[in-house]
């Protein structure tokens, strides 16, 4: 079982040790003006607190040590991966219980992507899962516009240069290829921001579908959109071999 947080942190790190954010994200929420101490708003990410002491809130919710959780969800398609939207989009934190708590998503999908999404308080997990030494494989099934050739697919797994990054996947393999479009499984060991659709562009073909059904040891299975199921913490850092 997770240590209480009984000694004084700075604010930013807080978060992260709440598993709520890590410190540059928290950092950003500080500075926005969204984080009150003592019922006043605080700028800094430097401020000392300890939460035995101190009353810390985030969009006017208290902070609090809490029982850490972990669930394995099915994204929606046209839901956006934030506690917050500047454009009033639905969220997937709208779709989720209030007794959740204070959660997060490990890594992202974007609007458009439906799927297996990770949520967690557990920062340790979080780290682990998204650190790309890891090498973590994510699996999605991919329907793209055209034929898509053995000359992109062996293309596609040594890497294409976009906007001086390079993109690439670690094995593709056919379920469907016709003149008109073409199935895929996609299996990727990093999570560089949109890069399957960016990879498949690149490769002169339109991702017209996009859904995630694995992540390391964590299978979508049988959930239906905006379905989740929740795994102890003891299970699933069992799982990906996190002695706790």
């Amino acid at each position: 079982m997770a240590k209480p947080i009984d000694k004084p942190v700075t604010l930013d790190r807080l978060f992260s040790k709440l598993g709520l954010a890590s410190r540059g994200v928290a950092q950003e929420w500080i500075v926005a003006g969204r984080v009150r101490v003592n019922k006043a708003v605080t700028r800094n990410p430097d401020v000392w607190v300890n939460l035995q002491n101190d009353v810390v809130s985030l969009d006017d919710q208290h902070l609090q040590d809490t029982v850490k959780r972990f669930f394995v969800f099915h994204k929606p398609k046209g839901v956006v991966t934030t506690h917050s939207d500047e454009k009033s989009r639905t969220t997937i934190f709208d779709l989720l219980p209030k007794e959740f708590g204070f959660i997060h998503a490990v890594g992202r999908l974007d609007q458009a992507t439906s799927g297996l999404l990770l949520l967690t308080n557990d920062s340790q997990i979080s780290s682990y899962l998204t650190n790309p030494a890891n090498d973590i494989a994510r699996i999605y099934l991919v329907t793209v516009r055209g034929e898509f050739t053995e000359t992109k697919r062996q293309q596609a797994i040594a890497g294409v240069m976009d906007k001086d990054e390079r993109l690439q996947c670690h094995s593709i393999s056919a379920q469907k290829i016709s003149s008109r479009e073409s199935h895929l499984e996609v299996v990727l060991t990093e999570g560089k921001n949109r890069e399957i659709r960016r990879l498949f562009k690149a490769l002169g073909h339109e991702v017209t579908r996009l859904r995630r059904i694995q992540y390391g040891p964590f299978k979508l299975a049988q959930l239906q959109p905006g379905e989740w199921r929740e795994l102890s913490i003891a299970d699933a850092k069992a799982m990906i071999g996190i002695t706790i």
